[in-house]
């Protein structure tokens, strides 16, 4: 896995060497090994002594002519294939296409010698070349061919123009700002502040957002002037426009007619390849494990596979209900894995702060905290770990589409919006319904079914919603946000949705939203703190595509997610695995809250330069007091009042009023 930084002058100026290099090592975690540096021209500024600048071997890398030294790309590495010819930035045989490249395209070989025998001349074996070349041979239509996660620049000297492209579903990520002057890219927003003179204004639609949800959404930022790439796309940028367009969309619509045992047969084995393909490395390669399905099923294909045993790693914790590490170790037995595992203590303070400044922007899954301390016990021993992740999407496996099916069944019994009135007038008569047996989820329930179908799933993933937003932030936000909602969102990507039935388009929401910028973004960051590589086999696009193509009825059965993808894998995991109730991946930040991380986060909540800003300190005394006597549980909402206070002392962003 790599890091990745560069700038396009887009008024011709040469580039600041010196310059380029500070971007690219603000990223040195996601490439300790090596770094390398291209620039099309004689740039100006003094560059480091040890930064090594590449040229093509039979190519003059100093062009001449109007655009020369414009154009400036660096690279970060950790070496994973190809160790002693890989090195980046790397260009075809002229020196006319260069390329900088993060993250892996695991069916390089097979198209490697596609474009040999069209001709094409390789100087390494590594993946990053074969990029260089397909675009040679099908320009932006290369994408279309990749089997891997990645986000890359490549650099067309003819044309004259910057191609940037991210995998499918944003695994790997990939910012950029832009102005009349300049493009500057780079795979975390640190390495694009570097560059300087880049504004650090708040966006507040993107607070608002952040608040709801606990991450922002693409192609947002919490700065206005810095965007994300969103997955699945690639942009053009030449001297006088930038070209933002997809390359992929996940589609249920071809509804597979087979039978079952058709599909289950098709899934295993399609899933068995997406593994086999993600274990091709030349350093020391492992898995996470948590005794759920999804790792438990990777974890047991990579036994199959390999004639060493898999290195697993897990975490545990001491509050039961969070601990899955007897489960994990049980299939790790199975398979006759190496075990490790982590006890992760309340003692997360260091890690809390560190984790803030690799999101670059407020970020408050909580789940960040095992996914890092699983990524730091992994990278003891490997350098590359497979997950699970993306099981609960493909499959319907998460507990709340069952309730949200529950809610619209229950809305569509009263015909137009009679039971929305009616829902909404008991919402509002019986305020302490929420605290109503969990299988209603109390006010939840009844207020959900009083909102359209979108809004009220928007509503369950939330932290704050819109009255509550309303009453925590301050005047001044409120009043710049006029009548911003975050479910829009949620309404634009379910809209346009290739799917036909409303828990297909759940499903594709959440590909869309929640799995590429609240988890694969958790992984990332966690992972490359640490300098660890992450492969999802799950999330391979070809297992993708299958899976949405299957009936959404064989997905979720009753309250049973994730139907059809555990029929498949009867042969390979026990049903006390396969069917075990699941537990989630958290931590206990409800009893942290209150004992050992108390004083910390009061600090922080109550005092905190964002919360004096940006909200309102009596509505967060309250939230505080409340959690702390025991009256409500408000983890999650403080939590991302904690995390955007770290956030901002550490980045100092001016908020916009």
């Amino acid at each position: 896995m790599c890091g990745i930084a560069g700038v396009f002058n887009r008024g011709g100026a040469p580039v600041d060497m010196a310059r380029l290099v500070r971007m690219t090592r603000t990223l040195v975690h996601r490439g300790p090994d090596e770094e390398g540096y291209f620039v099309n021209g004689p740039g100006t500024g003094s560059a480091p002594p040890d930064a090594t600048f590449r040229t093509c071997p039979g190519a003059d890398p100093f062009r001449s002519g109007a655009t020369a030294g414009h154009v400036g790309l660096g690279h970060r590495r950790l070496s994973i294939i190809d160790l002693g010819s890989g090195q980046q930035p790397l260009c075809n045989e002229d020196g006319s296409v260069w390329v900088a490249f993060n993250g892996e395209i695991y069916n390089f070989q097979d198209l490697s010698a596609e474009l040999v025998s069209l001709g094409h001349r390789f100087r390494t074996h590594s993946d990053t070349e074969t990029i260089v070349h397909a675009y040679e041979q099908w320009g932006e239509r290369c994408l279309e061919r990749f089997r891997g996660m990645f986000a890359f620049a490549l650099w067309d000297e003819r044309r004259r123009t910057l191609l940037l492209a991210r995998d499918r579903v944003g695994k790997k990520p990939l910012y950029y700002f832009a102005d009349h002057e300049r493009f500057v890219f780079g795979s975390e927003i640190k390495a694009i502040l570097a560059a300087g003179g880049v504004p650090r204004d708040l966006d507040v639609t993107a607070l608002s957002d952040y608040l709801s949800l606990l991450y922002v959404p693409s192609p947002k930022t919490i700065l206005r002037a810095v965007r994300k790439l969103p997955a699945g796309h690639f942009a053009v940028v030449t001297a006088s426009d930038v070209r933002v367009a997809p390359y992929w969309d996940l589609s249920f619509e071809d509804s597979l007619e087979i039978p079952e045992r058709r599909m289950t047969e098709d899934l295993l084995a399609i899933l068995d390849e997406a593994t086999r393909l993600r274990m091709i490395s030349e350093v020391p390669l492992g898995a996470f494990l948590s005794g759920g399905v999804d790792s438990s099923a990777v974890v047991g294909l990579m036994a199959q596979a390999s004639e060493q045993p898999v290195i697993t790693n897990s975490i545990s914790f001491s509050v039961s209900k969070y601990n899955e590490a007897p489960y994990a170790s049980r299939v790790a037995g199975l398979f006759g894995a190496n075990h490790n595992e982590y006890h992760v203590t309340p003692d997360a303070i260091p890690v809390v702060e560190e984790l803030a400044w690799h999101y670059d922007e407020p970020f408050a899954d909580s789940s960040a905290v095992p996914t890092f301390y699983v990524s730091k016990t992994a990278r003891e021993r490997v350098t590359v770990a497979l997950s699970g992740d993306g099981g609960d999407e493909n499959f319907a496996g998460y507990r709340r589409y069952w309730f949200d099916l529950r809610e619209n069944s229950v809305r569509n019994l009263l015909p137009g919006g009679l039971g929305r009135g009616l829902f909404g007038l008991v919402g509002r008569l019986y305020p302490k319904a929420d605290y109503l047996p969990q299988v209603f989820r109390g006010k939840a329930f009844i207020s959900n079914v009083a909102r359209h179908p979108v809004d009220a799933y928007c509503f369950s993933m939330s932290a704050f919603y819109d009255d509550a937003k309303r009453e925590v932030l301050s005047p001044d936000v409120s009043a710049a946000l006029g009548g911003y909602r975050t479910a829009d969102t949620f309404h634009d990507v379910y809209n346009a949705a290739p799917a036909r039935d409303h828990l297909s388009r759940i499903q594709y929401l959440d590909v869309k939203t929640y799995l590429c910028e609240d988890i694969l973004t958790k992984v990332d960051r966690a992972s490359m703190a640490v300098s660890l590589e992450v492969r999802c086999p799950i999330l391979d696009h070809v297992f993708m595509e299958y899976a949405a193509r299957i009936p959404s009825r064989l997905k979720l059965v009753g309250k049973d997610g994730k139907h059809i993808f555990k029929k498949a894998l009867k042969g390979l995991l026990p049903d006390d695995i396969l069917y075990r109730k699941k537990m989630g991946f958290g931590v206990p930040i409800l009893e942290w809250l209150r004992k050992d991380l108390g004083a910390y986060a009061e600090g922080l909540v109550l005092h905190g330069e964002a919360s004096r800003l940006l909200l309102r300190r009596s509505r967060l005394e309250r939230l505080w007091s409340e959690h702390q006597r025991g009256v409500r549980n408000w983890a999650a909402e403080l939590w991302a009042v904690m995390m955007l206070n770290l956030w901002y002392d550490r980045f100092g962003v001016a908020s916009e009023r």
